[in-house]
């Protein structure tokens, strides 16, 4: 309905899913070429304070070195013991947990500008994995990079300290859909909490956008079934709440999908951090 079907193959030291399974592939490397000069994480940072010249600067370098992956390609792989995070610089990823009987669970997904890996990364073994929806370039962030900024920028530590609220109120709001909403509800805060956040990445248009997601993906991350999500979206069509057309889906009426999620899109606004100077 929206993209792809995805068949999941595995990235360096990957897994890939075979219906609900998983089974150990060739570790295979990703590209190191650059692949151009973008910046998201500077971006994303300058929406909550002004950044120094030197504050860029070190943003900058911490851009490099970049990879490559193909899209349906991990790039985080559970119970892998990593030592960095990776800054996605280009394309969409999603956040996912396996369960010991192989039952996947789609937590989150992320879009360029975000650091991949926080928390997943941060302990013994990866908690969860990351993969590629598209074609993604990641920069790779050893934790040694991390720990320099922290001591050299404080303001930049207390911004990703500020994206990290946001992560989590994006995790709060899966809670709540589980828990409380409807499925309606949910499909519709879903749809609306991604043009909110592509839109502020350049990535929509005001009332639509391109998403690589599968009616499945959809499913996972709501807690529904692929025929499930199906039938709700036929009727938000029906209803002319939305149109999805060669990809692309419109919010044709926004008050109303707004009132029938109960979207309140505060915790997704751009604001400058409080107090800091």
């Amino acid at each position: 309905m929206i993209a792809f079907s995805p068949q999941q193959q595995s990235e360096e030291e990957g897994v890939r899913h075979q219906g609900a399974g998983m089974a150990r592939t060739a570790p295979i490397p990703g590209a190191t070429e650059d692949p151009g000069e973008t910046f998201p994480l500077i971006d994303k940072l300058s929406r909550y304070l002004p950044l120094s010249p030197v504050e860029v600067s070190f943003l900058r370098d911490l851009h490099g070195p970049r990879r490559q992956f193909d899209r349906h390609r991990d790039i985080i792989v559970q119970g892998r013991p990593y030592r960095s995070v990776f800054i996605l610089c280009r394309g969409f990823v999603w956040r996912y947990k396996i369960l010991p009987d192989g039952k996947r669970q789609l937590l989150s997904f992320g879009l360029p500008g975000d650091l991949i890996g926080f928390p997943a990364t941060f302990f013994d073994k990866a908690v969860n994995a990351t993969g590629s929806l598209s074609d993604v370039v990641v920069a790779t962030v050893p934790f040694a990079a991390l720990y320099d900024l922290f001591t050299r920028f404080p303001r930049i530590a207390v911004a990703l300290y500020w994206t990290a609220a946001r992560e989590a109120a994006i995790y709060g709001e899966r809670v709540v859909d589980i828990g409380r909403r409807s499925a309606y509800e949910r499909l519709a805060h879903l749809i609306l909490e991604l043009l909110t956040r592509l839109r502020t990445v350049g990535l929509a248009e005001e009332l639509s956008y391109v998403l690589p997601l599968t009616q499945e993906l959809i499913a996972d991350v709501l807690g529904l079934s692929g025929p499930h999500v199906s039938r709700m979206l036929r009727s938000m069509r029906e209803e002319g709440l939305v149109t999805i057309e060669d990809h692309r889906l419109t919010v044709m009426d926004l008050e109303s999908l707004t009132q029938l999620a109960g979207f309140d899109g505060d915790y997704l606004a751009r604001s400058r951090i409080p107090g800091l100077p």
